[in-house]
């Protein structure tokens, strides 16, 4: 078992905590985290998107002109896509992007980014996470407090209103609970927080 230190807000080492092997220190496994992040951002599309065929733009149908002795170019319809007004060529139509991913698999790629972070050192352990006041310049001091830079993610058990709200308003900083945590939230943050109740959380969910 790897002894990783554990922190306060303000930067201070508070303690040590143990990470098992089994779960945090899992060989990097690339392929399967890609799958889980086309999987994670295939889910978040609406697909809702909708325009009209030739066929469904309102008008008719009628020639516009006749076909020779014009002057003008060929045409058979005012709703062909030549015409402002017309119809779209190839026009997209609402479609389902989910995709789906063995549930064994999701969790794996989970604890495997999650080692990535750890081996790597850009993983920290808190002993808690809350902003009280809820007020964006004490997140701020926070990050200032541990000198991180680039994308930051804190993970908690069950973040506060007040946390949530200091957070949102920095767009480098990101607050989310354990239970809504997805690979994709840790591979595109550079820094990876941890408050250790979060951590007990996810032993105790994925230990055999």
């Amino acid at each position: 078992m790897a002894k990783v230190k554990v922190y306060d807000m303000s930067a201070k080492v508070v303690g040590e905590i143990e990470l098992a092997d089994d779960l945090f220190a899992l060989p990097y496994n690339e392929p399967l985290i890609h799958e889980a992040v086309v999987n994670y951002l295939s889910n978040q599309r609406q697909g809702t998107k909708s325009t009209l065929t030739r066929s469904e733009v309102r008008g008719h149908a009628a020639k516009p002109w006749r076909q020779k002795k014009t002057g003008r170019a060929r045409h058979g319809s005012t709703k062909s896509p030549e015409y402002t007004g017309g119809g779209v060529v190839f026009a997209p139509k609402p479609r389902d992007f989910s995709k789906k991913m063995n549930k064994t698999a999701k969790r794996l790629a989970l604890l495997t980014a999650i080692s990535r972070k750890l081996e790597l050192g850009n993983l920290i352990i808190l002993k808690d996470f809350e902003i009280a006041s809820g007020k964006t310049k004490d997140a701020s001091a926070f990050l200032k407090a541990f000198g991180l830079s680039g994308k930051t993610l804190v993970v908690g058990s069950k973040n506060s209103a007040e946390t949530t709200r200091a957070t949102k308003n920095i767009q480098s900083l990101q607050a989310v609970d354990i239970d809504s945590l997805a690979t994709y939230n840790v591979v595109a943050n550079k820094n990876v927080l941890f408050t250790s109740s979060a951590i007990k959380k996810i032993e105790e969910a994925y230990a055999e």
